[in-house]
């Protein structure tokens, strides 16, 4: 599970090989999220302000995401993303 940032105590990974939608995992404290990075949709639960960050963090670096999912997908190492500031 590569850590691809951190940032305001959360933790955004993606997994090798991991399955269809496009997406990365968001993890603060007990809460976990997935964002699907081709709409935004969030499947989990979340504080709103940590949720707010997140989808900051995901605007700012989608076409990142975009890459680091094709580099999941042939088990590359995969590029830190800056966090959010």
């Amino acid at each position: 599970m590569p850590v691809i940032s951190r940032f305001l105590g959360i933790i955004i990974t993606m997994y090798w090989s991991d399955h269809a939608p496009p997406h990365f995992h968001a993890k603060y404290a007990d809460y976990e999220v997935t964002v699907d990075i081709l709409s935004g949709v969030v499947d989990g639960k979340f504080p709103k302000r940590a949720l707010r960050h997140i989808l900051e963090w995901y605007d700012l670096h989608k076409p990142e995401l975009l890459e680091n999912w094709e580099r999941c997908g042939k088990y590359e190492v995969l590029k830190a993303i800056d966090p959010l500031e």
